[in-house]
């Protein structure tokens, strides 16, 4: 698919105290190894499983569901989906995934759709559906942690030699979003200082016709 823009940003989405207040809310849950597709949990890897998903992705989650959360994000992919003419047929929302990135700590090139359509029978609204949109947001100041780039990739990896990747540089500071279709290739590089927050949220819907 040719895209005209590949992300959009907002950089005064959210305010200090909502960063910190989702920060503060986050780390009172219970977090989990954060893992890759079709992995339910880190427990059950063996160690060469193990070893390969600390050198594709190595941070730490945990699950959100609030409604308090929700109503702040959800304007915001409303009007991304409008100003940049994606018009993506979005009904659907997945929990949010609050990510700690503490020192070394990364995520390699992915993407964050599938695929198939997921097959979730127990979740009647997700089953069949596909992510269209993702949305990262930077809850951490950033003059307390170094590295965490959010990089973009507009050429898939490892499939095409010809690179074309650009560092989302627009998302630094406390309160910006990024949002991007969910096919897009991205990473976050290696934490090198300090602890990074985000909290990431993907957008649901039909599978393209």
């Amino acid at each position: 698919m040719n895209l005209k823009e590949h992300y959009i940003v907002f950089q005064k989405a959210f305010t200090k105290k909502f960063c910190e207040d989702v920060i503060n809310y986050g780390n009172m849950q219970r977090q989990h190894t954060a893992l890759i597709g079709g992995q339910t949990s880190a427990d059950k890897l063996n160690k060469k499983d193990r070893n390969n998903l600390q050198k594709t992705r190595d941070s730490n989650i945990a699950w959100l569901d609030d409604r308090w959360i929700y109503k702040e994000i959800l304007p915001f992919i409303e009007e991304a989906n409008k100003k940049t003419n994606w018009n993506f047929n979005i009904d659907v929302t997945e929990n949010l995934q609050f990510t700690k990135y503490k020192l070394n700590q990364h995520y390699s090139w992915h993407c964050d759709s599938y695929p198939e359509p997921f097959n979730r029978p127990d979740i009647p609204s997700q089953h069949g559906k596909i992510r269209k949109l993702s949305a990262t947001i930077s809850l951490s100041d950033p003059s307390s942690y170094s590295g965490g780039e959010l990089e973009f990739n507009f050429n898939e990896p490892n499939r095409s030699k010809k690179q074309n990747i650009r560092q989302c540089t627009e998302v630094l500071p406390q309160g910006a979003i990024v949002i991007f279709p969910s096919f897009v290739y991205h990473r976050v590089l290696p934490v090198t200082k300090g602890v990074r927050y985000s909290l990431v949220l993907w957008t649901l819907g039909n599978p393209y016709k």
